[in-house]
């Protein structure tokens, strides 16, 4: 067994203003691997901002824009996550749940149209995408 020693103590990390987490069995239980890299980059940001019930309420544009990701990247990775029961969302506020029992395995993450989706049809990521592929298509 490795004997752990704190390599730096004057830096040692406390909870300190925000809160955020991320349990063990998130790389445990496969919840990691079982996650795009897109989804992935989300993920971690959605726990980052979030309070300790989980919600926060970042607009698309400043995720895309943080995260360096296109709208598509965005609405494909949050429906992921959706999809795989790691996040809610209402069209305007996210919820980081508590993990499942175990990773939801999708083989293919292509969804269907946006208006499958519940509510996530409804907010304005999924309404500019929508007006962007008309314009695309015209």
């Amino acid at each position: 067994m490795i004997t752990k020693k704190i390599i730096n103590p004057e830096r040692v990390r406390r909870i300190e203003g925000g809160f955020s987490f991320i349990p063990h069995r998130f790389l445990a239980d496969g919840f990691l691997t079982s996650l795009t890299q897109k989804e992935l980059l989300l993920y971690l940001f959605l726990v980052l901002v979030s309070d300790r019930y989980g919600l926060s309420f970042y607009a698309y544009d400043s995720i895309c824009s943080l995260l360096q990701l296109t709208l598509d990247q965005y609405i494909d990775a949050r429906n992921g996550l959706a999809k795989k029961d790691m996040i809610s969302f209402d069209g305007t506020l996210f919820q980081v749940l508590d993990l499942p029992s175990k990773p939801v395995e999708h083989p293919n993450p292509e969804l269907g149209p946006p208006h499958e989706n519940g509510d996530q049809g409804k907010d304005p990521a999924t309404i500019a995408m929508l007006i962007r592929q008309s314009l695309e298509e015209a």
